[in-house]
């Protein structure tokens, strides 16, 4: 397969500043990607700059993914990572401030992208869209909120 250039701005966003390119699991790059990017946003504006950031990396990488899905001929193309990037990015969201937490965040939200629990497995499946393409890392980014916002709690309420 021909790997479109990095000059488009499309393939840019798509293959999340072409780490996508980079060899052997494309998708832990991509989340690596976003878990950096996410802690000075999260430092400048909290939780709420996560979602923001990952409302946009969805309604960008929705485009740019049409764009590289079309150049490529291809349906879920493995480069393409700003999938993860919006779901780390939603994994991140609930997460306490610290380190410690954030690779937690991280761990969960790639065991959750490559194990695909339902629905995100039946849109991996049958959703062939752009859209499809950055849901099904949009509900493993919400399940890997959900696992460590309760253990969070539960170890902040723990005796």
């Amino acid at each position: 397969m021909v790997r479109p250039s990095l000059a488009s701005p499309a393939v840019l966003i798509a293959t999340g500043l072409g780490t996508g390119y980079l060899p052997k699991a494309p998708g832990t790059w991509g989340s690596l990607l976003a878990a950096v990017l996410a802690w000075p946003l999260a430092q400048a504006g909290g939780s709420l700059a996560l979602l923001g950031g990952a409302v946009l990396a969805t309604l960008a990488g929705t485009w740019a993914t049409r764009v590289y899905m079309e150049r490529t001929g291809t349906q879920d193309p493995g480069a393409v990572v700003i999938d993860e990037v919006a779901g780390q990015w939603l994994a991140l969201a609930l997460c306490p401030p610290h380190p410690l937490w954030w690779a937690i965040a991280f761990v969960a939200f790639r065991v959750a992208d490559i194990t695909k629990p339902f629905p995100a497995n039946w849109i991996d499946r049958n959703m062939h869209t752009p859209f499809g393409v950055i849901l099904d890392d949009l509900v493993a980014g919400a399940y890997a909120a959900l696992v460590v916002w309760i253990a969070a709690a539960w170890l902040w309420t723990a005796p």
